[in-house]
């Protein structure tokens, strides 16, 4: 039953995908180099505004880390037109909802309004742009929310620490090197002056994308962004700094230990091709071959059938300007961690060495074909897909053309991004073990 159960999901999944729809937008800028993006589906009475500064930690100078992610908070302070600690009783009053986030290269903000409110929307965001009340009352309430946020997620989070260990041992220069929340000292000796400054430099009108997506009229809308948005000045051109790591030629090895974890992890991590490099493609491919699911080979072969490891992950964490390809995994029982990585390392070597069936490529395809329906089902998914596009990759139509790149890359490629890049004398190799005494220094 279940042999011609599966070649039939497989089937419908192909018809489902191939029938979405395209996304349709408009894109252009105004005079203020602010780039706008615009995308109307009027099936439901809703309209997301979003706009994404290009600027994440890696803009930080190395001595002031945490100001992005800082600022993702601060700027949700108020404005001189809007009272402090209203910005989210004004939202939820209309009927909305809100969020905001920083990675490495970018930082979003997002409103999703009944459409009757876009205006409302549109005026929030300019007067983040335009009007920021940036003070000291501000600053220490916000840094005791960040120190806050550290201490759940990260200080007294079971394995709240992997990425920071992760990217601090496999970035020696470039700025990924350090977390994206920045260091609590670091944010403690910063002066109003610094976050002023900060602020004037990154959050202008040309280092962002104003996307406007759901139940709009389009003129109507062009109108009201050229209101809110157009009288505000232009920033000063930014130049940013480039970062070349050298090659990893050996194997580098790294301990870290925490003590909220009773389970050790192995973690193994490879430099890899910025996202917009077809090879990072490629690599998210691997990754599902190698994690994906049940039926994926790690899990089928460690977790299921030799029942060595409890959890085991492999996925491509793609940026602008380098990745990081990481698998981890946690014991079961007395697995030692070399054994587990000896067993990582035969199904890496498969991979480098042989071509996966056809039958799995089919079912690697339609897999990618579903995550990209799933991607673009939403008006709130489409919005943060245009301005990502836009903003990382500097090509829009990737929200309808990245599922070919994916289509178009062939089992040998597959093959060849493995053996490029998945060796072990190119690699981080992490332990991540318990402590019994305290605290990490």
């Amino acid at each position: 039953m279940k042999k011609r159960f599966l070649p039939i999901v497989l089937l419908l999944t192909s018809l489902f995908t191939a029938t979405a729809q395209q996304v349709a937008f408009e894109e252009y800028d105004l005079d203020n180099g602010l780039h706008v993006i615009l995308h109307r589906d009027n099936t439901a009475p809703l309209v997301t505004t979003a706009v994404m500064y290009h600027v994440g930690s890696k803009d930080e100078n190395p001595e002031r880390t945490g100001f992005a992610h800082f600022f993702e908070h601060l700027l949700f302070e108020g404005t001189e037109n809007i009272d402090r600690g209203q910005w989210f009783k004004i939202v939820t009053a209309n009927g909305g909802r809100n969020n905001a986030n920083t990675t490495q290269d970018r930082t979003y903000y997002y409103e999703v309004f009944p459409s009757n409110n876009l205006e409302l929307g549109l005026w929030m965001e300019s007067e983040r742009m335009l009007h920021p009340v940036i003070n000291q009352i501000g600053v220490d309430t916000q840094n005791e929310v960040v120190k806050e946020e550290k201490r759940m997620r990260m200080d007294n989070q079971p394995y709240g620490q992997f990425a920071t260990a992760l990217f601090a041992n496999l970035f020696e220069k470039h700025p990924y090197r350090w977390p994206i929340i920045g260091a609590m000292e670091h944010l403690d000796a910063a002066t109003l002056d610094e976050f002023l400054a900060f602020n004037e430099k990154f959050y202008v009108p040309n280092n962002a994308v104003l996307v406007v997506a759901g139940d709009i009229e389009t003129d109507k809308t062009k109108k009201m962004i050229e209101d809110y948005f157009g009288p505000i000045p232009r920033g000063k051109d930014i130049t940013r700094k480039s970062f070349m790591e050298s090659p990893l030629t050996e194997t580098k090895k790294a301990r870290f230990e925490d003590p909220n974890i009773q389970i050790p992890a192995i973690l193994t991590a490879y430099r890899t091709p910025s996202m917009k490099e077809r090879e990072a493609y490629a690599l998210d491919m691997v990754s599902s071959i190698l994690s994906d699911g049940k039926s994926s080979r790690l899990y089928k072969k460690l977790v299921d059938e030799k029942k060595k490891a409890m959890e085991i992950g492999a996925f491509n964490y793609s940026l602008e300007d380098y990745g990081a390809y990481i698998i981890y995994a946690l014991p079961l029982g007395g697995t030692p961690l070399d054994d587990l990585v000896a067993e990582i390392d035969e199904e890496v070597g498969r991979l480098q060495n042989e071509l996966i069936s056809e039958r799995d490529y089919e079912k690697l395809q339609n897999q990618f074909e579903n995550k990209f329906v799933n991607a673009n089902s939403s008006i709130e998914g489409i919005a943060n897909s245009l301005a990502r596009y836009y903003m990382l990759y500097g090509n829009t139509r990737l929200i309808n053309e990245e599922i070919d790149i994916y289509r178009s890359i062939t089992r040998e490629e597959i093959r060849d991004v493995a053996k490029k890049y998945l060796n072990p004398n190119q690699r981080l190799l992490l332990e991540y073990v318990p402590r019994e005494d305290g605290d990490n220094r």
